[in-house]
């Protein structure tokens, strides 16, 4: 694959993912379900500007730098910091929609992360950079959606540490 189609594929990566979200906006039932959805959408978004704007640049020279490429979500600090509030609106009690629509990310989420492991692999050493930040962050989200997906589900799990044990 040559960079141009791993941008370009990447950008259909990145819509399909924002997609995922916006529809996850729409259609959910709780007010704290719609704000971390339109949270993902709106990434989702900046991803797909980021990589229009590498797109034009790799026309116009040739190259393509990570350089810019930020992320609105909050550090794993601070959502560790807002786990009861979390565990007060939502844990134990999910809307159907929310987790319909957690999965359908989390697989959207490893998909995508699983295509920028490749460029990573594949790419030249020039177009690695700008895949490497999109891995890194897509595997953030990886984390936030499953953590979530562990809390509205009640499985005792954060980011895949027990925080509680359900036997006796």
């Amino acid at each position: 694959m040559t960079v141009e189609e791993a941008i370009n594929t990447s950008i259909q990566y990145e819509n399909k993912v924002r997609d995922v979200y916006v529809d996850a906006v729409n259609r959910s039932e709780h007010p704290d379900g719609k704000k971390l959805f339109q949270l993902m959408a709106d990434e989702e978004q900046h991803h797909v500007d980021y990589l229009e704007a590498k797109l034009d640049q790799w026309r116009e020279s040739g190259k393509v730098t990570p350089e810019g490429l930020k992320t609105a979500l909050p550090s794993a600090e601070a959502i560790s910091g807002g786990i009861a509030v979390l565990e007060g609106k939502v844990g134990g009690k999910p809307g159907r929609i929310e987790i319909e629509f957690l999965e359908k990310a989390h697989a959207v989420e490893r998909e995508t992360s699983g295509f920028y492991k490749r460029m990573v692999d594949e790419l030249p050493d020039e177009a690695k950079g700008l895949f490497a930040r999109f891995l890194e962050i897509e595997e953030g989200h990886l984390v936030l959606v499953q953590a979530q997906i562990d809390l509205v589900m009640g499985t005792g799990y954060w980011f895949d540490v027990r925080e509680f044990s359900l036997e006796g």
